[in-house]
């Protein structure tokens, strides 16, 4: 328990430095709302007996052409027929353009999971917190991005993924 919320006040630390950061980066430039982008992602599936559902807005900042450094806020609820689960947290996500066509990434997750199976009439609650680090390239078109990430932390009991690859479509506006 100790280890988390060492793990916890690490990473609030790592967030807050980053803001402050910003607000030194920011004093300078009169146009600062011109330089945010806004974007995320919403998805919804379900099948016969199972229904998964996210909502991850997230917001960067435009440095240059090249370079983009922002964070997002991360909630989804999964509930299938002997298993129900809520994850929430935050992320850091750096964007690399060498090229206009090109984007590269790399995006730090942390993510409070909670967990309850239902194996033969045993209820199994699991809650603990998970990092993902995701490198990922993207081919890059206005505004859209479509590509692939990997997560470098991943675990294959602990994580909310079903892989360690994981393709993706990022939005910006």
């Amino acid at each position: 328990m100790k280890v988390f919320l060492i793990q916890k006040i690490k990473f609030l630390i790592l967030v807050f430095s980053i803001f402050l950061s910003y607000q030194q980066g920011f004093s300078q430039d009169d146009n600062f709302w011109s330089h945010v982008r806004i974007g995320g992602n919403i998805g919804i599936g379900f099948t016969d007996d199972t229904f998964n559902g996210i909502l991850a807005p997230s917001a960067v900042y435009d440095f240059n052409n090249q370079f983009s450094l922002g964070f997002g806020l991360n909630f989804g609820y999964t509930d299938a027929r002997n298993f129900t689960a809520t994850n929430y947290g935050a992320s850091i996500i750096t964007l690399y353009n060498p090229l206009p066509a090109l984007q590269l990434s790399a995006e730090f997750e942390q993510m409070g999971v909670s967990r309850k199976f239902e194996i033969e009439g045993l209820d199994i609650n699991d809650d603990y917190w998970y990092p993902a680090l995701f490198i990922g390239a993207g081919y890059r078109i206005g505004f859209v991005s479509v590509g692939l990430r990997y997560d470098v932390l991943y675990d294959d009991d602990k994580s909310i993924y079903a892989s360690a690859y994981a393709p993706f479509v990022r939005v910006f506006f």
